[in-house]
């Protein structure tokens, strides 16, 4: 033994138990403590050459503020898992995550020659990094830290048992110290970077990323399917907050793109195929010119790709709500285009020659829908989501009419009011006073348009009816000459990109991010980045704000020479691969994992290689191998079965004298 561990020793010898009222209690205390130091005495053989190398593992333990402490017994779990073989320290702390949590950390690893820390904590979406940070800075590799995660897991999972949550910390904690006692020292895995990014989309956010990265240096190419830049602004009035119009937007932003000598601009051109990853993805770019008849086809490789691609307007069927039945029932997309159409010296507000002097405004087509009430899309699926523009869209058009033309009535059936951003609610406030009625709808009974039966003078061609929740539940009649349908957003069409580059959807079909706090603008494929309405339904200060998020992260990308990606990728060992293929056929992931031919001991053979910059590390692979010539770092099979045989070990009680360390 080392000096240190002779002396842990004797203080297991040779304290004196603490009194507990039981007669029997010191006896049992010393039991238990000679049980405790002979496990821990043999856990200290831990190398092949049968010499006494101890592990010394540190665990830290986080209160995290009462989120865990109020049900799990952190002093108890760190009593039991220093008896752990191999566990030198075990300390609760309040926030581990903290500066002084930190420092804690980087200070045991030289102070007390530690060489694995076990951090059991919130999830490890939110604090990996910083442990990985704190144990680098002690000198140790980052990869030798284990998270356990028994926030979520035990006291949040099991709050109205603390015993059963305690006990499940324990057999956490010992699963990971378990696992640790096969980690190697891993390092990022470093690929060739092709410092060029590709945006896929020239509208706002298409254009407000490209034109931020180029601001910094950075070589873009932008692609846009149609005809000119500035998507769905192009057919808009004036945008809130700012009331400026929407060409004055776009041709900002065009002149700053088409000038930048950093970006080129692709016109009537689409990415038809993508493949590589983060630093080194090959793209095929097909154009159109001047006529379909004329296109050419490119391949280009970029570092990072930035999803623009943004969204479709919701399309009513023909029939729903009288669209495409009645020529006044128009989309709010149709209705903004008609009022921008009109010259603002016009008094009367009309349409196909007919007089306006009633107007409905609708919300929630083609949001909030619900099971039962409404018909699923062509794809099956319900918009369940709110589409969290369209209030304020609705309002801002209203106040328009009431202010040009103060003669047209204006009424909003909604089935409450979303208006989000900041300031946004100032359009409700002057839409009141401006005059326009309100009436409000439960969402299992929305309004219902009819063409009027008989018109009088007095009287629109179109009825609405509703039950109105203002005037409790009343059933009410509004005859109106025009309706105008509040549609929300849906995801652009992109299933090709979607299937090729394997990226993920939310149940909205939008595309989904890793997390929508920490990792906002990511998705689980390395390199590629979301920017805009192609994540969800965004307002214009939002979507400029994910252009911009996106545009910094592809900055941060390109910053070295190299590419740095996670080590957590399959490795193969060629003296135990028989080139069976087994684990080839078996992944997902195209191009992650083929066979190559080598020469071993005169012959040539196959065998599996992996390429690391495609592999995800989900492992598929290792499962079939028969020869267990494929693993995954950092998760290698060895390590999977100490962490079961860590679960599932009975650990002795903690003895009454043990010395709890607990920092504040």
């Amino acid at each position: 033994m080392s000096n240190s561990d002779e002396l842990r020793a004797k203080h297991y010898n040779e304290q004196e138990p603490r009194p507990c009222g039981e007669a029997e209690c010191d006896e049992e205390a010393h039991t238990q403590q000679q049980i405790a130091l002979a496990g821990w005495q043999a856990g200290n053989r831990l190398r092949a050459d049968g010499e006494e190398d101890p592990l010394r593992i540190g665990v830290y333990i986080c209160r995290c503020g009462g989120n865990i402490s109020d049900v799990v017994d952190v002093e108890r779990v760190a009593e039991t898992v220093r008896l752990i073989p191999g566990v030198t320290i075990a300390k609760v702390h309040t926030f581990v995550c903290s500066d002084p949590g930190q420092h804690m950390i980087s200070n045991d690893i030289l102070e007390e020659n530690l060489d694995r820390v076990v951090v059991a904590s919130c999830t490890p979406f939110l604090h990996e990094q910083t442990f990985r940070g704190a144990v680098a800075r002690g000198g140790m590799n980052p990869y030798l830290y284990e998270h356990v995660n028994i926030r979520e897991q035990a006291s949040w999972a099991h709050k109205h048992d603390p015993e059963g949550a305690t006990a499940k910390a324990i057999r956490m904690i010992a699963g990971a110290v378990g696992k640790l006692r096969y980690a190697q020292p891993l390092e990022q895995i470093k690929l060739p970077n092709h410092r060029r990014a590709l945006v896929i989309g020239g509208g706002l956010a298409g254009m407000k990323a490209a034109a931020d990265l180029a601001s910094r240096g950075i070589k873009v190419l932008l692609v846009e399917a149609g005809t000119r830049l500035g998507g769905h602004l192009n057919q808009w009035g004036k945008v809130y907050p700012s009331e400026r119009t929407a060409a004055e937007l776009v041709a900002e932003l065009t002149q700053r793109v088409q000038h930048d000598p950093n970006i080129k601009v692709l016109l009537n051109s689409r990415v038809t195929a993508v493949s590589g990853f983060i630093g080194n993805f090959k793209t095929a770019i097909e154009s159109r010119h001047h006529s379909a008849s004329m296109q050419s086809r490119a391949e280009v490789t970029v570092g990072a790709i930035i999803m623009a691609t943004g969204f479709r307007p919701y399309v009513p069927r023909d029939g729903e709500l009288l669209y495409h039945s009645q020529p006044c029932v128009l989309t709010m997309p149709e209705f903004i285009q008609l009022l921008s159409s009109v010259s603002p010296d016009t008094k009367k507000l009309t349409y196909h020659q007919q007089a306006i002097r009633k107007i409905a405004f609708l919300h929630c087509v083609g949001s909030r829908q619900l099971d039962g009430v409404h018909e699923p899309g062509a794809n099956g699926r319900l918009n369940t989501y709110c589409s969290r523009t369209c209030c304020t869209t609705i309002l801002q058009q209203a106040l328009a009419v009431r202010r040009r033309f103060p003669d047209v009535e204006v009424f909003d059936f909604n089935q409450d009011i979303r208006t989000y951003g900041r300031g946004e609610e100032n359009y409700y406030s002057e839409a009141s006073k401006a005059g326009v009625v309100f009436f409000r709808y439960n969402g299992e009974e929305p309004p219902q348009v009819h063409r009027t039966p008989s018109r009088r003078i007095s009287n629109g061609a179109l009825t609405v009816t509703v039950k109105d929740a203002l005037t409790w539940g009343q059933e009410l009649e509004v005859a109106v000459d025009m309706v105008v349908l509040g549609t929300g957003m849906m995801p652009g069409q992109i299933e090709d990109l979607i299937g090729q580059m394997k990226l993920a959807t939310g149940e909205d079909g939008f595309l989904q991010e890793v997390h929508p706090k920490l990792r906002p603008v990511e998705v689980a494929v390395n390199g590629v980045l979301l920017a805009g309405t192609a994540q969800g339904p965004m307002n214009i200060t939002e979507t400029l704000a994910a252009a911009g998020a996106a545009a910094v992260k592809a900055t941060a990308m390109f910053a070295k020479e190299d590419v740095e990606v996670h080590p957590y990728v399959a490795q193969v060992d060629p003296a135990l691969c028989h080139g069976e293929a087994q684990c080839v056929t078996q992944c997902a992931y195209e191009g992650a994992l083929k066979l190559v031919e080598m020469e071993v001991d005169g012959e040539i053979v196959s065998r599996a290689e992996v390429n690391a910059g495609l592999c995800v590390g989900c492992g598929a692979c290792v499962a079939v191998c028969p020869h267990r010539a494929i693993n995954l770092n950092g998760w290698r099979l060895d390590q999977f079965e100490a962490m079961v045989e860590g679960i599932a070990t009975d650990l002795p009680q903690p003895p009454c004298a043990s010395e709890l360390v607990s920092i504040h």
